[in-house]
């Protein structure tokens, strides 16, 4: 065993006890961390502007503090984004993590230098618990890859910004630089195609033990790899044993993923955004993601069936529930107060508290009234592949509510399939009736013959990857939105059906 593994060991068993004080005390720690950043923030702008300083519960919260995104906060950021000091939070933020918005062009969300902290501790926390749990330390002396966003900062205002990918590649330990991939250079590229075929080049002849990423493009850089050496990943990389990803579901990718890696490797799911690091995977035993209550956050969750009710009721962690879809909502010591983040969750555990992340509330199917999220889909997909014989790159979901003459309406699922079913028909069946057995309301519109079985459009290997380019956003931190209430994705990827 190398000095680093033992290291990475003996460490690895500090932070978990660590982490266990605070999970044994969870209703404790988090009126701890709300006390904290309301009290730190009681003389901003913000603050003032709501009363925090007559804030001691959170039912005074909720009366002082309306939920809000983006475009509700967008006031107050512009104004930290002009260079105004102590206005969401003291002082300046360090970075502003820029991402697409969806109504008004780029969004700028705050990272102070408190909460960049928590970030980046909880990224190393996630590997650590790992390595606790598995005692696995193969890969602490192997080469590391972690395919995200360049890490070029712009700078506004005196603030610097950029992607959170790439803001996270400067804090980057010291002991792992050297085993780190691609070079700086590399990750500077910005055409992602580029990018990727480069990042081939310097990686195809290393011992690659971890590999990071959002699914669908990491996919992409396994495939080249396959292409280039003719080799399975797993066979090239023989010392590749850990996946970590965050952003989807990796379950409707696993199987295409072990036929490219050739075996099965151990995997970490994390839930980062830019608005904070909520989870992260904590077992592999265990299903779900130890939700993050000593970061920095507090959490508050409002039932989805509920959420664009007129007060929708806003509780905390104390009152959640096992397997409700709740809109999650955070307030952050980075200034970010009551925000909704637009992720949707369900708890699987509250003892501790665990999570999965069920989609996004806007991100759902209910032109009929049927309330399908992505969780549901992705489950119904997943069943379908292990019971099948189909490959599946990528898929989206949306609804036809104008079919034609004398038909009834259907979901339609724009599948990318690697390889077809040999019988389509019973791949439908699976997906359909899971979806039934899931959702009560999809079964109840199925049964009464206001919606009939569902539909799958092909769509060309590499079609959604065509489709993000032609919008500019392929690679990074963007995804394919899994399913939709309304026909624009489907409408827009026309192109790509194999007619």
């Amino acid at each position: 065993m190398s000095i680093k593994s033992l290291a990475a060991k003996i460490f690895a068993k500090k932070v978990v006890s660590k982490t266990n004080k605070w999970v044994e005390n969870p209703i404790n720690t988090q009126q701890k961390v709300f006390q904290e950043i309301v009290a730190n923030a009681s003389n901003t702008v913000f603050g003032k502007d709501h009363n925090f300083s007559s804030i001691k519960s959170h039912s005074d919260f909720v009366n002082n503090v309306p939920v809000r995104d983006y475009e509700e906060l967008k006031g107050y950021v512009n104004r930290v984004v002009d260079g105004e000091k102590n206005v969401l939070w003291p002082g300046l933020p360090i970075y502003f993590a820029k991402t697409s918005g969806t109504t008004s062009g780029a969004k700028y969300i705050p990272i102070t230098k408190e909460s960049i902290k928590y970030q980046v501790e909880a990224s190393r926390n996630a590997i650590l618990t790992y390595i606790h749990e598995t005692g696995n330390t193969d890969f602490v002396d192997g080469k590391m890859i972690f395919l995200q966003g360049s890490p070029v900062l712009q700078e506004k205002n005196g603030i610097k910004l950029g992607r959170l990918s790439g803001i996270s590649a400067h804090y980057v330990p010291s002991y792992l630089q050297k085993n780190r991939l691609p070079s700086w250079e590399t990750n500077c590229i910005e055409d992602w195609e580029t990018k990727v075929d480069t990042i081939v080049d310097e990686t195809v002849n290393e011992n690659m033990s971890v590999i990071a990423g959002i699914p669908s493009w990491v996919q992409m850089y396994f495939e080249k790899l396959n292409v280039r050496t003719g080799k399975k990943v797993g066979e090239l990389f023989k010392g590749f044993n850990l996946f970590i990803y965050g952003g989807v579901n990796y379950e409707p990718y696993r199987s295409k993923f072990e036929n490219l890696i050739g075996r099965k490797v151990d995997s970490i799911e994390l839930f980062p955004a830019s608005e904070g690091f909520f989870a992260y995977q904590n077992s592999q035993i265990e299903k779900g993601m130890l939700l993050l209550l000593n970061s920095g956050i507090f959490y508050e969750f409002i039932k989805a069936d509920d959420f664009f009710q007129e007060n929708a009721k806003r509780i905390t962690i104390a009152d959640v529930e096992v397997g409700i879809n709740y809109v999650m909502i955070i307030s952050t010591n980075a200034g970010l107060w009551a925000y909704n983040l637009g992720d949707t969750v369900q708890f699987i555990s509250v003892k501790p508290y665990k999570v999965i992340v069920s989609g996004r509330i806007k991100h759902f199917i209910s032109a009929f009234g049927e309330h399908v999220i992505a969780k549901e889909v992705e489950e119904a997909m997943q069943l379908a592949i292990r019971k099948t014989d189909a490959v599946v790159n990528e898929f989206s979901v949306a609804p036809q509510i104008t079919p034609s003459e004398n038909e009834l309406p259907y979901h339609e699922w724009l599948v990318e399939f690697e390889k077809a079913p040999s019988d389509m028909k019973k791949f439908i069946t699976i997906i359909d009736e899971s979806l039934q057995q899931q959702n009560s309301y999809y079964f109840d519109l199925i049964d009464g013959k206001i919606l009939q079985t569902l539909k799958i459009t092909k769509i060309k290997v590499g079609g959604f990857k065509a489709h993000m380019k032609s919008l500019g956003k392929l690679g990074g931190q963007n995804k394919i939105q899994r399913l939709s209430n309304d026909r624009k994705l489907a409408d827009a990827i026309t192109a790509q059906i194999i007619r």
